[in-house]
């Protein structure tokens, strides 16, 4: 059983399979492998069909062999969170209404990954429906953390972000409402990227709050990032909110200003490093931070003022959503129906308090009351006039400063079952990340050292569509920085 593969960079990968020193098949064999010998005690995935790997392994190999390799991702398997659809397999989004339910076509993503020659083999765990930010709301198992599988891999991506960091899979893509890439990218020491809202097609992920929703990255490696962000990014005509912009080449100018420092202008909000931060975490920002300095950067403290009401906001806008967006799975279209009905209005009732997990109850709960008439003006209407104010305060810093840079979590990740009766806690916990998805802005979230002995993040936040400057910013960290190369102790 040879497991080194799995382990490695996308960007290794790709320079092994053009210089014929490995087969795709060899690379997909070493995946499966790391599943057998490490997922028991991850719980990443929820499951893979190893007949269509091989046989997207073997058509791959066939066109390098004839010449016609279709980039540098023909041959690498990328895993999928389980609300993404892939054509003919389960989409699940891990829960019990839709257990049975396969998908009849691919997402927007996973057709551009397959035009892109890349092996679409997996579907990984994640909170049910996107609702949660520690994989322990899904209803199929608990995703943990390899650097300590006592404790949460984060949420609601966890099973993306566990999947690379333990070296099941060189890529996976996760979707980001509130930092559901992002938080569990830190506290998996991998890198994680939200684009900015619109520069990747929603058309065929499960929606869960449909303004919010973004579709992202997680890799080992900054350039991993770009290389995969490039494949999936573009217009859709089956997505009216996929933005018409030019994608650029994000891996080839990366690759072009590799290793080149330029001194921009990075804002510090002082909202993000006020109390609740771990002291521990705040020493590895505060020495990103040092190294940027050193580096030629001119470091500006910037005000976010509307960040206390983010949380808020969050939660009474998203949940709005997931509560109109959930409306479909009645017992009757199709998911889970109950057994136990005996009229129309049974099935309803029935399907649903059986379908749903907890958290999502209580998130369809309090979206509807946030949307009945008499609540609609006093919670809804304000809480997205409080949205623009967000964004208006992210555009004002971007007036004075090229990116920000802040924490990712205020803390590193908890032990699984700590704080199943303290939701609010959990809910809060999302502080750093929530704003950026309010403001559809882009970030991005680079490990940068250890702190309790587990992995930190910081996040870098970009201006619309530019995410290009962040990955180079990234970029030069990584390059610079040891923790690159670090893998858990599996």
């Amino acid at each position: 059983m040879d497991t080194s593969l799995s382990q490695k960079p996308a960007g290794e990968l790709a320079a092994l399979l053009a210089g014929k020193k490995i087969s795709a098949r060899e690379l997909m064999q070493s995946c499966i492998d790391s599943v057998a010998a490490v997922d028991d005690k991850v719980g990443a995935f929820l499951g893979f069909d190893e007949k269509d790997a091989f046989r997207q392994a073997d058509e791959s190999d066939a066109r390098r062999a004839a010449g016609n390799a279709r980039g540098l991702l023909d041959g690498i398997p990328v895993g999928l969170k389980d609300n993404i659809s892939i054509k003919d397999q389960p989409l699940t989004c891990a829960s019990k209404m839709l257990k049975s339910y396969v998908s009849p076509y691919d997402a927007t993503v996973t057709a551009r990954l397959r035009d892109a020659g890349a092996i679409v083999w997996a579907w990984l765990n994640m909170d049910e429906f996107a609702m949660g930010s520690s994989t322990e709301n899904s209803a199929r198992k608990k995703t943990r953390n390899p650097w300590d599988t006592s404790r949460i891999p984060g949420g609601s991506s966890g099973g993306s972000a566990a999947a690379v960091a333990a070296g099941m899979t060189p890529l996976a893509l996760g979707s980001d409402t509130g930092g559901s890439i992002r938080q569990p990218a830190s506290h998996c020491g991998v890198v994680g990227i939200k684009p900015t809202y619109g520069r990747v097609s929603r058309y065929g992920v499960a929606a869960y709050a449909s303004s919010l929703d973004q579709v992202g990255t997680i890799s080992h490696t900054v350039e991993d990032a770009a290389l995969l962000l490039g494949a999936i990014s573009g217009a859709d005509r089956h997505d009216g909110t996929a933005l018409a912009n030019p994608v650029p080449d994000y891996f080839g100018e990366l690759k072009k200003s590799a290793g080149a420092k330029s001194a921009w202008k990075i804002g510090v909000p002082k909202e993000f490093l006020a109390d609740g931060l771990d002291p521990e975490v705040r020493r590895q920002i505060d020495a990103a931070l040092d190294f940027y300095k050193a580096a030629g950067c001119e470091i500006k403290t910037v005000s976010l003022p509307g960040t206390a009401y983010a949380v808020a906001v969050y939660y009474i806008i998203s949940t709005a959503e997931a509560s109109s967006n959930m409306a479909r799975f009645d017992g009757i279209r199709y998911g889970h129906r109950s057994e136990k009905a005996t009229d129309a209005v049974d099935i309803y009732a029935l399907s649903r308090a059986e379908g749903f997990g907890d958290e999502v109850k209580r998130r369809i709960i309090l979206g509807t009351y946030v949307l009945t008439s008499g609540y609609y003006d006093a919670y809804y209407l304000r809480a997205q006039k409080i949205r623009t104010l967000i964004r208006d305060d992210f555009m004002r810093a971007f007036g004075e400063v090229d990116f920000i840079l802040s924490p990712v979590s205020p803390t590193t990740p908890f032990k699984l079952g700590e704080r199943e009766k303290d939701v609010l806690s959990v809910y809060l916990g999302d502080i750093y990340t929530i704003p950026v998805n309010l403001a559809g802005l882009p970030a991005i979230s680079v490990p940068c050292g250890l702190a309790h002995d587990m992995p930190v993040g910081f996040q870098l936040i970009g201006k619309p569509l530019d995410e290009l400057t962040l990955l180079a910013a990234a970029n030069v960290f990584e390059k610079t920085h040891e923790f690159a190369g670090r893998r858990p102790l599996m």
